[in-house]
């Protein structure tokens, strides 16, 4: 007898704009009331909107928020982000964000984390784009 197939864990890649800008409209699309997650590229720009909503949330898990360092998530971060994917993905949050500091190979990313074994694993949701004018105060 088989393990019963688990759900897949919704994955949204976010792009453009400045850190806080991606923050703040990750921030907006969190699912209420459910555990989500959170990998940002690059380094926070000084106030972390998502780091202090993660201390606000209760319980405290319900918001797990990982920081990758800088660099291309398909070429130089490609182990460091599938080192962070395996971990997160034993205890599945109901949703996934990752935030890209660069989207250059967004479409590279997308078809890698499509691919075996996380095509099993994850749902890969529409791209939230940050433009020149986002819709942001």
């Amino acid at each position: 007898m088989t393990a019963p197939a688990r759900p897949l864990t919704p994955l949204t890649l976010v792009s453009g704009g400045r850190a806080s800008d991606r923050e703040a409209i990750i921030a907006l699309a969190l699912p209420p009331q459910q555990s989500n997650a959170v990998i940002l590229e690059g380094l926070a720009d000084g106030n972390s909107l998502l780091a202090d909503l993660a201390e606000q949330t209760s319980p405290p898990a319900a918001l797990d928020l990982l920081r990758i360092a800088p660099g291309c998530l398909c070429c130089s971060g490609n182990l460091v982000l599938r080192v962070t994917l395996n971990r997160l993905l034993r205890h599945p949050p109901a949703h996934l964000f990752i935030s890209l500091a660069d989207a250059t190979h967004i479409e590279q990313l997308r078809n890698w984390l499509a691919a075996s074994p996380y095509d099993a694993w994850l749902a890969l949701e529409p791209e939230l784009v940050i433009t020149d004018s986002p819709l942001l105060p």
